[in-house]
């Protein structure tokens, strides 16, 4: 369990430190050359993965700062599920150092967090993709233009075609804020990318309401066997 100390690194203890300190994310952090598409690991020389090659995804593009792995993905942990939303800050620095991520955020007009159903809302008492996307971008960040409109099964035991039929027409573009989507270059945030499934159902309903460009960044991509 990971426990945020104030002046304490969340990682590897050191004191006096930030949050997570300069030498965990040069240790755990480093440069991965990613698909340009849906932000998962490939070889240096790629810069698509096979299956974006040949079914390329809804978005435009997708950025990630780390793989979903040691100490990442218990510090995601404890920021989703053990009320330490205090970690946002730390963690949205980790994603806008990430190659590509300022520059898409410079290029939005409006950043979009993945919504939460009502439920999981309640239970966690805070969406932290919006906590995310409000550090990283305050004065574009807004949370009242996605809806879920169901309260989807867990997707972490499911297949990938499993994922993509369970949140099928799990999101919709409000109604009363779809036409400002018209045009726009709009960007999603969330915190772990696994098969791309939701990212790409919401990614879709905003092609629908007429946005010009969808894309992602997300702190943790899960990492896909074969994906090159």
């Amino acid at each position: 369990m990971f426990i945020s100390v104030p002046s304490t690194c969340a990682v590897c203890h050191a004191w006096p430190g930030r949050p997570v300190c300069a030498a965990c994310c040069a240790r755990f952090a480093p440069y991965q050359q990613r698909c340009g598409r849906c932000a998962v690991a490939v070889p240096a020389h790629q810069s698509a993965c096979g299956r974006c090659l040949t079914t390329p995804p809804p978005l435009d593009a997708s950025f990630a700062a780390v793989d979903y792995a040691y100490p990442w993905s218990g510090l995601i942990t404890a920021f989703k599920f053990r009320s330490q939303p205090g970690l946002a800050g730390p963690l949205a620095q980790l994603l806008r150092d990430a190659p590509g991520v300022q520059g898409a955020l410079d290029a939005a007009r409006i950043v979009l967090p993945m919504p939460l159903s009502a439920q999981r809302l309640a239970e966690r008492g805070y969406n932290q993709a919006w906590l995310l996307a409000r550090q990283l971008a305050p004065q574009k960040a807004t949370a009242q233009v996605l809806l879920r409109t169901r309260d989807t099964p867990p997707q972490n035991q499911l297949d990938r075609q499993a994922r993509l039929d369970n949140v099928r027409h799990a999101f919709v573009v409000d109604p009363l804020r779809a036409t400002e989507m018209a045009g726009q270059k709009v960007l999603l945030v969330d915190d772990v990318m696994t098969s791309g499934a939701s990212l790409y159902a919401v990614a879709l309903a905003l092609r629908q309401a007429g946005a010009a460009s969808v894309s992602a960044v997300v702190l943790a991509r899960t990492p896909e066997p074969n994906a090159d």
